[in-house]
């Protein structure tokens, strides 16, 4: 029986979480949040320095075990804001001083990938004698705040097929909703707005070869806005149309291009219920599997870095005394750069 704890902090959220045996016992975390403006990275950094000891506890009490039963500890090491990942560091670097045990350094945006791949991500699998599993051998349409990446395991490693050229899907909704003084998150404000919206406004469009761009769209939605040509509710549901549909083009060329038959949403703007709907229409037109973990493991969360964790640690990947304390954060970490030593 294998126990692996993993600390989850690379941006606005610091979570821990437990998976034993590649099942979820524990998922816990805390968000910073602001009345306005967006992150503020040592003020995002405080907060997880603040919560991190509560959230431990907490996670440890869910998952009914004494620190001493785990394993390992796993963290994010990149991408993100580099003041967040190093409280991250810091709290993994002292838990495996105290305890004894290796850790393992993960990359978050794999994590996401690989989340997709665990049976106990989806509700409606861990029915009683529902033998279906998770995703084996998925593109992942990864949507967060700093990310956007058309992402799937090919040649020993997870190659990004397509990405933003500027900001991430989430950070563009984010500046949109504060330019509409929605303040921070904004992406779940904008949902609900556009739910009220009734007419298409038309906006740029900008698909270039597999890769996508937002700030031309984002400037021509706060012209609009500024002008008081259209309303919000007519804007944020013209906005969620257009990138979303930008979004599955470039996933749905991902998939004839691999000649995959599986599409896994991952990232906090995956949350978004049209977003879902729009995919899995995609995919019954595509014949192809949809899978949408639950909405705590879309999330920035510890229990995605836990079970990449797990499956590393398991493969012989851990670093122990001098070479875990000498670890390093890795901020402009890539996907593709990741060395994928666990599946080969």
């Amino acid at each position: 029986m294998t126990i692996v704890l993993g600390i989850e902090s690379t941006a606005h959220t610091f979570g821990i979480g437990i998976v034993r045996n590649g099942k979820i016992i524990s998922n816990k975390r805390d968000m910073y949040t602001t009345k306005s403006g967006g992150i503020i990275p040592m003020d995002s950094a405080k907060h997880h320095r603040e919560v991190s000891n509560k959230i431990y506890f907490e996670a440890l009490n869910e998952a009914k075990i004494s620190e001493e039963k785990i394993d390992a500890i796993s963290f994010s090491q990149g991408p993100g804001l580099p003041p967040c990942l190093l409280e991250g560091m810091k709290f993994a670097k002292t838990l495996s001083k105290r305890l004894n045990k290796p850790l393992v350094p993960v990359n978050h945006c794999v994590a996401h990938l690989e989340i997709g791949n665990c049976r106990s991500a989806y509700p409606e699998l861990r029915s009683k004698g529902n033998k279906i599993a998770g995703a084996k051998n998925p593109v992942l349409l990864y949507c967060s705040g700093a990310n956007t990446q058309v992402i799937s395991y090919a040649g020993a490693k997870y190659r990004v097929f397509g990405e933003t050229l500027d900001l991430g899907v989430g950070n563009f909704i984010d500046t949109f909703a504060r330019y509409a003084g929605l303040g921070f998150p904004g992406g779940p404000k904008i949902e609900k707005i556009a739910l009220k919206g009734k007419n298409y406004v038309e906006l740029p469009y900008s698909v270039k070869g597999m890769d996508v761009s937002f700030s031309g769209i984002l400037t021509n939605l706060k012209q609009k806005l500024e002008r008081k040509e259209y309303s919000l509710e007519d804007l944020s549901f013209s906005l969620q149309e257009t990138v979303f549909s930008m979004l599955l083009e470039t996933a749905e060329r991902a998939l004839a291009h691999l000649g995959k038959k599986e599409l896994v949403l991952g990232g906090g703007v995956a949350c978004n219920s049209r977003l879902q709907r729009m995919s899995k229409k995609m995919c019954e037109e595509r014949k192809a599997k949809f899978f949408c973990p639950e909405r705590s493991l879309l999330v920035d969360n510890g229990a995605m870095i836990a079970y990449l964790g797990e499956i590393m640690f398991k493969s012989g990947i851990g670093f122990s005394g001098k070479k875990a304390q000498n670890l390093d954060i890795k901020p402009r970490q890539r996907t593709d750069e990741v060395e994928v030593s666990w599946k080969n």
